[in-house]
């Protein structure tokens, strides 16, 4: 666990050297066919994941696999383009590295978002869902082995994972924009491959309305540090099983394409409203 602070101090050390002394008050994860709200960040410094110490690399299309960080409606923000998943052979504790690193910056408030599977069935693709809880059965955990108390307990709550009031700013946002928005329960599979018509089943009698391959480690990591987060999906396709017809990741970034107006539109209004 030293190592893991140490690694942290690094990362961020090298981020710090470059964007000197400025704030950053929002950190930002943006999934697969998102990451061009990123552009709209003003003075930006963009920095390579394969640049900074200790960080992995993202190797899925449609991630750009780079930190922008610089401003967003009068916020300082960093921002992700791209995450890291299970999927692409890294650890848990890789994959939720980039939020501790964030910790480290200063930030202690985080927005996730990505792209999900629809397993509601009253609902269609292209729907923005804000996540009110998640279902893990994955048997790995990001904060598996020992434990540093300096950043988080042992044994840590986990009912408020998705902060309530951010909950709240979200649908007030989505109504003054004249967005129609749902709120749901996400399901965390490890992928690459999608979820089977029996997995679909299975993940609507325990209660999920969307299934995907990220976002629940880094809600983990988050509340372990005590960071405020909100997470959102773009539905971008129903999940298997629930249409006569195959899945593949070329819709899902289609689906992304057609929504990033509306999705960037809501973020830019959830970011400037953002209680600090």
């Amino acid at each position: 666990m030293e190592d893991l602070k140490k690694k942290m101090n690094e990362s961020s050390a090298y981020i710090r050297g470059i964007i000197g002394d400025m704030p950053v008050e929002i950190g930002i994860i943006l999934g697969s066919g998102l990451g061009a709200l990123a552009d709209e960040v003003t003075d930006a410094t963009v920095i390579l994941y394969k640049d900074i110490p200790h960080f992995p690399v993202s190797t899925v299309p449609g991630h750009a696999g780079r930190l922008v960080i610089g401003s967003l409606r009068g916020r300082k923000v960093v921002c992700m383009q791209g995450r890291f998943h299970y999927y692409e052979g890294y650890g848990m504790d890789l994959v939720v590295f980039p939020v501790q690193v964030m910790y480290a910056l200063g930030v202690r408030n985080l927005l996730l978002t990505n792209a999900a599977g629809c397993v509601n069935p009253a609902w269609e693709p292209g729907s923005l869902m804000i996540i009110s809880d998640h279902i893990k059965l994955v048997q790995d955990n990001p904060l598996r082995g020992r434990n540093d108390e300096s950043l988080g307990p042992r044994f840590f709550d986990m009912s408020r994972a998705y902060d309530i009031q951010l909950r709240k700013l979200a649908r007030r946002c989505a109504q003054d924009l004249g967005i129609d928005i749902r709120e749901g329960v996400y399901q965390l599979f490890t992928g690459p491959s999608f979820e089977t018509p029996a997995e679909v089943r299975m993940a609507r009698l325990l209660g999920a309305d969307a299934v995907g391959m990220s976002t629940v480690p880094e809600a983990i990591a988050a509340s372990h540090l005590g960071i405020r987060t909100l997470g959102i999906s773009c539905l971008t396709n129903m999940a298997s099983g629930i249409l006569d017809q195959p899945l593949n990741h070329e819709e899902v970034l289609e689906t992304g394409e057609k929504v990033k107006e509306t999705f960037s539109a809501l973020v830019r209004d959830i970011v400037q409203k953002w209680p600090l």
